[in-house]
């Protein structure tokens, strides 16, 4: 017999540590503007990434690498207009944080304070974890994102699975581990073996959200945009598209074209 499922009317860092602990998965997408975002929280989500993938899908860049944390504030502030339920997390961009814990929270108080976001995530262990500790004591709460770190590309020079050789395994533990100890409210897996990453998932007590992770983590991610299939370009294994909206919207307009130019559009009924 099945039981009813809590309603949140909000999701926040606890509820998610919660729905952890009850086993309900934790649903997560990507949003960088207003009207999409609307939809998304609308429809039910869990958390809304306003992820540094905007310089791909928004900004056409080969990584995401170049977005800034100016254009990362101004997604980020269309994003919270829309929400009523779902929590949203904000990606500090490269650059902003590495290195440095002050610019860290400098940068991670910015986006709190003009974009209204309730979270930031971060690309890291051990290496960022002078960066996490500051932040969180000012308040602000932290995602972690281990496994394939996008910002890093350059240094691992491939988009292939991380931590399948053991050292780099038991390194992404470490981290995990590392990362829950500081504080963070829940760590993102990208591009692990599902072995490893349910592994991570049962030694922490934080929720881990997986892309290409497998079944055994608490949540999942994807970018919104791939999984409505407005990108096609892209297609890894870990991809569901759950629509085609490359051909339908291509269909959509070229109706419309047509429409236009054989004088079909308007018709009476739509003039005034």
């Amino acid at each position: 017999m099945s039981s009813a499922k809590k309603q949140y009317k909000r999701i926040t860092t606890k509820t998610l540590v919660e729905m952890k602990k009850k086993g309900e998965k934790i649903a997560m997408l990507t949003a960088y503007d207003y009207t999409m975002a609307k939809i998304i929280d609308h429809a039910g989500i869990d958390i809304i990434l306003v992820g540094d993938s905007a310089s791909n899908v928004m900004a056409g860049h080969e990584t995401t690498l170049p977005i800034t944390l100016d254009q990362m504030i101004y997604h980020a502030s269309s994003v919270i207009r829309a929400i009523e339920r779902c929590l949203v997390v904000v990606d500090l961009p490269f650059g902003t944080y590495q290195g440095n814990s002050r610019q860290a929270l400098d940068s991670a108080i910015r986006i709190m304070k003009e974009s209204g976001g309730h979270s930031v995530k971060l690309e890291g262990g051990e290496e960022i974890a002078e960066s996490v500790t500051r932040i969180l004591s000012a308040g602000i709460p932290v995602m972690g994102h281990l496994g394939l770190t996008p910002q890093s590309i350059y240094k691992f020079g491939t988009y292939t699975v991380r931590a399948k050789e053991e050292e780099e395994a038991l390194k992404l533990k470490s981290d995990a581990k590392l990362l829950e100890e500081l504080g963070c409210f829940a760590v993102v897996l990208e591009k692990v073996p599902s072995k490893l990453a349910r592994e991570v998932a049962e030694s922490v007590s934080i929720p881990v959200i997986g892309i290409g992770a497998g079944d055994g983590v608490d949540g999942q991610v994807l970018v919104t945009h791939d999984m409505l299939g407005m990108t096609h370009e892209f297609s890894p294994r870990f991809l569901r598209r759950y629509l085609d909206l490359y051909m339908e919207m291509g269909d959509a307009f070229r109706r419309y074209i047509s429409d236009v130019k054989s004088r079909d559009f308007p018709n009476e009924e739509e003039q005034y």
